[in-house]
């Protein structure tokens, strides 16, 4: 399909312009996005702020043009703070949590992220919109407040300029928290991602820590 210009990039995939009103996401290796778009199809239906979803076309998704700065981008541009951020994180976790899942018969399953941070935020007009769905799953909530406690604290440990951002954002995120969370899955999943260098890998552990450190 033809594409107009790249408008972002994250670690596995690519976002084309197509027009004002859609865009297209490729995954880099050539990996079918029929499953992400299924599960934002069915949180778009249930309400859930997703962007539309478009036909997949030859394994590439086309979902609706977002316009806004990313979470990340509005926090370097003192548009919103580090506290705000972790308070609508986990309000959109909890929004998401809500709703029943997709396909599993057990009552207790949720449609989870997996992949829910700053990056994947973005602050439109209309409110937060979460992207990337790459990693969703169905399970228990408690994996995916771990998953997002894992990645922030991954950065606060770091020696990105945002660490301390990061880190902020984390406590304000944990101060929301009202059950476990399962940060050894999380843990697991993280280990597990080719898309982690060594070195990253490396600070997993530190991450862990402090997670529990602020719980």
């Amino acid at each position: 399909m033809q594409t107009g210009p790249l408008l972002g990039s994250g670690r596995t995939a690519d976002v084309f312009a197509i027009d004002d009103a859609w865009v297209l996401r490729r995954y880099r290796d050539g990996g079918d996005a029929s499953a992400e778009a299924d599960v934002m199809s069915y949180v778009f239906g249930q309400g859930y702020p997703a962007p539309r979803v478009g036909p997949t076309v030859g394994g590439d998704l086309i979902v609706e043009r977002l316009f806004g700065p990313t979470m990340v981008e509005a926090l370097q541009q003192g548009v919103i703070t580090p506290e705000e951020a972790g308070a609508v994180l986990a309000g959109l976790l909890r929004r998401l949590h809500a709703l029943p899942a997709r396909v599993s018969a057990d009552p207790t399953d949720r449609v989870l992220h997996l992949d829910l941070h700053p990056e994947n935020v973005m602050l439109t007009p209309e409110g937060p919109v979460v992207i990337d769905w790459a990693n969703a799953e169905e399970g228990s909530p408690a994996l995916d407040w771990g998953i997002s406690a894992l990645i922030l604290a991954e950065v606060a440990v770091g020696p990105r300029a945002e660490a301390p951002m990061a880190r902020t954002i984390l406590v304000s995120l944990l101060s929301e928290v009202d059950h476990a969370i399962d940060l050894e899955r999380a843990l697991a999943i993280r280990v597990a991602n080719p898309t982690l260098s060594q070195v990253e890998k490396q600070r997993l552990d530190e991450a862990v820590a402090l997670v529990w450190a602020m719980s």
